[in-house]
């Protein structure tokens, strides 16, 4: 019960920072935008990251 409960506020806390993220960056406004803008560079961040990691395992 306590891993649960951990994963559920680890979960929260990325949550909540992605959205003072977006509000930092791109204000009330544009929340919505500036939300799909920011899962979008996360996103390209992540894929680039683990094809790099990918190819350097094929390296060895």
């Amino acid at each position: 019960m306590a891993l649960l409960r951990g994963i559920f506020w680890v979960a929260l806390f990325l949550a909540l920072t992605f959205c003072f993220v977006v509000l930092f960056e791109y204000g009330p406004r544009e929340f919505a935008n500036g939300a799909q803008k920011e899962y979008a560079r996360i996103k390209t961040f992540v894929i680039k990251r683990t094809e790099e990691i990918g190819q350097t395992k094929k390296n060895r």
